[in-house]
């Protein structure tokens, strides 16, 4: 899995700059459906933006983007969306596993995503297919410049102790492997990379090889 949005369905573009408004004429609808999207939530959810350095939203920006989703053929959540929840599975894993040192800085923004998909005051609604939970992608898109490129990192973590589990013959945590670690089988699987070009073999590890980055 690759952390980069470019790689992902992109969100409606009526979401995706702050001079849509302007640049549109918005006819200031508030609705998405039947529903009205309240003031004090999107007040709310606006200064999560806000603090991830995002531009705020407008009612308009939201019930144009909804009308964009619900012309789409998909029968179920739209992908743009279902990737971004990926992505943010993929943050909670992070935070919650003991033997990853999060970045400090990364630390904040990713406790916003996490804690807003989870949390109570949700933007809008869980019954309001296809936009249900467009709120939690916006707020994904919001937070990645400050995520991407700790969750590579995680994910790259995550794949080199899955090689150190197979190499030791047990499961992913009965051994210790921390950031530590992965930076020390990173640099040895780099030199064995490094040194299979010189030789001229193939650009992939052959088992024997990837038995010598192994971490003591």
């Amino acid at each position: 899995m690759n952390a980069q949005l470019a790689t992902l369905a992109p969100l409606p573009a009526a979401l995706q700059s702050p001079t849509w408004a302007s640049l549109h004429h918005p006819t200031r609808r508030r609705h998405l459906g039947d529903f009205l999207i309240g003031a004090e939530a999107l007040a709310h959810f606006n200064q999560l933006l806000v603090r991830l350095r995002h531009f705020p939203l407008d009612p308009d920006q939201l019930a144009t983007a909804s009308r964009e989703l619900a012309g789409q053929p998909s029968p179920t959540r739209p992908a743009g969306i279902q990737q971004r929840l990926q992505l943010a599975g993929t943050v909670e894993q992070m935070l919650s596993d003991a033997t990853w040192q999060p970045l400090g800085d990364v630390i904040a923004p990713a406790r916003v995503v996490v804690d807003y998909v989870h949390g109570q005051h949700a933007l809008i609604p869980g019954n309001l297919p296809p936009v249900r939970q467009l709120d939690d992608a916006i707020l994904v898109d919001a937070a990645w410049p400050h995520l991407a490129g700790e969750v590579d990192s995680y994910l790259d973590f995550c794949r080199l102790r899955a090689i150190e589990a197979e190499l030791r013959g047990c499961a992913v945590g009965q051994f210790r492997f921390d950031r530590a670690d992965w930076l020390q089988a990173r640099r040895a699987e780099a030199g064995l990379i490094a040194h299979g070009r010189r030789v001229g073999e193939n650009s992939y590890l052959p088992t024997p090889a990837i038995r010598s980055f192994r971490v003591y």
